[in-house]
């Protein structure tokens, strides 16, 4: 069964399949169908692909089972964690007694070493209480740790060895080290010790910490000298690695990210750890390599005082005091990269030496170099913010020559709107004056007439000629009767007429107030003249059904008012002229008025702030509902690639002409549009992708409907954010000369 090729399952795989896969993977072990046990000392994991697979001892493969097992790395699989995990069980429970021969005789493992010496001296129970009873001390001032504002000291140091100028950072590492320590010279009570320490600096020393941190760049490396030679990029030499002789007589030991995890939990941070190999194999000795800045520098200095504590740095190495055990490390110098070993030979082909001086000379001259290259650019950005400061000045004269002549024409324009509503106005009241006593006129007539027609019917009783005389009298006063009485008609018609003309008239200035109040009254005056008209051809008429009775009073009124009419017509046509004259006035005044809102509108897109009158995309689409909402259904990187992609498919939706859910309702007796919301679209984007990404839709398709319904494209608006509208043209300009004042009274300032 070659696990090699298994399918990967992912790794955020359930409990219950975790624990399905590994009972498997453990009956299949114990069936004995996976081979784990080469030898009596030889053990193989059965999961790893072939072309990785090496032989380990048991206590190696038991780690290695249960780091894989346990690993929190996303490119391990579920399935692969329960393999190595049915695996650690398999060791444990069915060859647990095979681990105590695994170890060849005559090899020495210090770190199992460390942990046997830390079982004999105290269980980890005990050492908790060690550490909790020295932290206790520490806080009660039993033990001196700070010596003055930025020098500390380690009180579990013997004296002859203690250093007394630690700096707080120094102390931190000093006791991480000592406390984290896998050496089998430190006691469990001593690392106890120290990891107290390392809780009081955290927790009760912090801020002294915080003061004590150097300003400059290597005033943190205590120990060395700025002219002595370090290997650069900083590098540090680990020696007396463990190693065993494989089946094939080559050496073979443990990978160098094994001993890099360990030196970062110590807070060293090294990059990589490259062991060193030859002809023989694993030659136990590897190069640790850190950043190359300062903080690099700091780590490896910190690395090799860490060692240095332990006994187990350079100096020892190099001393002739017997069988040496444990890693010994130290920071490479000259003398390492100019020796002729297996060391020496790497160190040359990776890094040269270099002093810390040269460095920091090095590092000014890039600095000054830089500060030269910023200064250029500072001086060319500022010649294009003169640039711009010239054409912000220049457009504000512009528009405030706009501005005062635009008031201009206003002023002009509504002086002789005025005059004009004055003399329409009094030209309407004239006409219903004269209205009036045309009827009163009438009102006499008829009495005349009929008293008239009375004293014919008292003369009637003479004789016979008389009565027939009298009879023809009757009955053309009856005719001029009925005429009267159709004048009299015709006359209440007109005045009906006027009255609804008047009321007409009335309605329409109340509709056509809010949008051209100046034209309103022109039209006023254009239909009074032609009532005025109007009322006298009605009177011309009235006075055509009298012309039989042959009255030179009625016919020298028809004069009068035919007169009168011809001068009505006159001034209606001088009106009209007028009228045509003050729309192309309007017009013109309005088409500069929209040019200049255009340019203000395009000023405004290239500055870019957050003052309340600005550019608004009209109908634009906000893209952050549709981003939540893909949030909530895959992760980061796939949400924002899935919401951009339905944007832009709602973006073409809105450009669509065809597409239209708006339906027409009755609100207040008018007719108003409205969003559909049973529109199938819009139903499913709320079903799918929730409320505020169909709300951000209908906003778009409210103000598109609004502003450019015909289009259906975006189109810039000059808006008052503060107030939530559509700013007018005197609130941009204010806005722009208060921006540039402000910007005049800084750059005044700053000369």
């Amino acid at each position: 069964m070659d696990h090699s090729s298994d399918e990967e399952i992912d790794a955020s795989g359930s409990d219950s399949e975790m624990e399905e896969y590994e009972n498997e993977a453990y009956e299949e072990l114990k069936d004995g169908k996976l081979r784990v046990k080469i030898s009596d000392e030889s053990f193989a994991c059965p999961f790893c692909p072939q072309r990785k697979r090496q032989a380990y001892l048991y206590k190696d493969l038991l780690q290695h089972a249960t780091g894989v097992g346990k690993s929190r790395s996303e490119k391990r699989s579920t399935k692969e964690k329960a393999n190595h995990l049915a695996l650690v069980k398999y060791l444990e429970k069915d060859i647990p007694a095979a681990g105590s021969t695994s170890q060849p005789v005559g090899e020495t493992d210090p770190h199992s070493d460390c942990s046997h010496v830390e079982k004999i001296d105290v269980s980890q129970s005990e050492m908790d209480n060690c550490e909790d009873k020295s932290y206790e001390e520490l806080k009660n001032g039993n033990h001196q740790v700070k010596i003055s504002d930025e020098t500390f000291t380690c009180p579990y140091c013997p004296t002859k060895k203690r250093k007394r100028d630690y700096v707080y950072h120094d102390l931190l590492q000093h006791a991480t080290g000592v406390g984290k320590s896998l050496s089998e010279k430190r006691t469990a009570k001593e690392k106890a010790d120290h990891l107290a320490l390392v809780k009081y600096l955290e927790k009760d020393l912090a801020a002294a910490g915080s003061s004590s941190q150097p300003a400059g760049k290597t005033e943190n490396l205590s120990g060395c000298s700025q002219n002595d030679k370090f290997v650069w990029p900083w590098t540090g030499i680990a020696v007396n690695l463990p190693t065993r002789r494989a089946e094939d007589g080559r050496f073979v030991g443990e990978s160098g990210s094994k001993f890099r995890d360990e030196l970062k939990r110590r807070g060293f941070n090294p990059t990589r750890v490259h062991p060193l190999w030859n002809f023989r194999g694993h030659s136990g000795t590897a190069i640790v390599e850190f950043n190359k800045d300062w903080p690099g520098l700091h780590n490896a200095i910190s690395f090799e005082k860490a060692y240095e504590a332990d006994q187990q740095g350079k100096k020892e190495w190099f001393s002739s005091s017997g069988e040496k055990s444990g890693i010994y490390c130290w920071v490479a110098r000259a003398d390492d990269y100019n020796s002729n070993n297996l060391i020496g030979e790497h160190l040359r082909k990776i890094g040269d030496v270099r002093t810390i001086s040269d460095l920091i000379e090095e590092e000014a001259r890039k600095q000054d170099k830089l500060v030269s290259n910023l200064t250029n650019v500072i001086e060319t950005k500022n010649r294009h913010l003169k640039e711009m400061e010239l054409r912000c000045s220049e457009t504000s004269a512009s528009l405030n020559i706009l501005v005062q002549e635009k008031e201009k024409l206003l002023h002009a324009y509504n002086e002789e709107i005025r005059k004009i509503q004055t003399g329409a106005r009094d030209h309407f009241q004239k006409i219903l004056n004269d209205h009036e006593k045309i009827k009163s006129q009438l009102e006499s007539h008829k009495k005349e007439l009929e008293m008239r027609g009375s004293e014919l019917e008292k003369r009637e009783a003479k004789n016979e000629s008389d009565r027939q005389i009298l009879s023809e009298e009757i009955e053309k006063n009856a005719v001029r009767t009925t005429s009267l009485d159709l004048a009299a008609l015709e006359q209440q018609k007109a005045d009906e007429d006027v009255l609804k003309l008047a009321e007409d008239q009335k309605r329409q200035k109340e509709e056509l107030h809010k949008r051209i109040i100046r034209l309103e009254k022109q039209l006023d005056a254009k239909q009074a003249l032609e009532l005025e008209i109007e009322r006298l051809r009605g009177a011309l008429n009235v006075m055509k059904h009298m012309e039989d009775d042959g009255d030179v009073e009625v016919l020298r009124k028809m004069d009068v008012i035919i007169k009168s009419l011809r001068e009505k017509e006159g001034e209606l046509n001088d009106l009209e002229a007028l009228n045509q004259t003050l729309i192309v006035r309007e017009r013109k005044s309005n088409d500069e008025l929209q040019e200049a809102r255009k340019e203000l509108i395009n000023g405004l897109k290239e500055i870019s702030n957050r003052a309340h009158i600005g550019v608004k995309r009209m109908g634009e689409l906000d893209s952050k509902p549709f981003l939540e909402a893909m949030k909530r259904k895959y992760n980061n990187e796939e949400a924002e690639d899935r919401a951009s992609e339905i944007c832009s498919l709602w973006e073409e939706y809105l450009k669509d002409p065809d597409w239209h859910p708006f339906k027409v309702v009755m609100i207040d007796g008018k007719h108003q549009e409205i969003i559909d919301e049973d529109d199938e679209k819009l139903s499913r984007l709320r079903d799918e992708m929730g409320d505020e990404a169909c709300m951000s839709v209908t906003a778009s398709l409210i103000q598109v409907n609004e502003y450019n319904p015909s289009g259906r494209y975006i189109i810039s608006e000059l808006w008052n954010y503060k107030e939530g509208k559509k700013a007018t043209l005197g609130e941009g300009v204010s806005f722009l000369l208060n921006r540039w004042k402000a910007l005049k009274r800084k750059r005044e300032g700053k000369n």
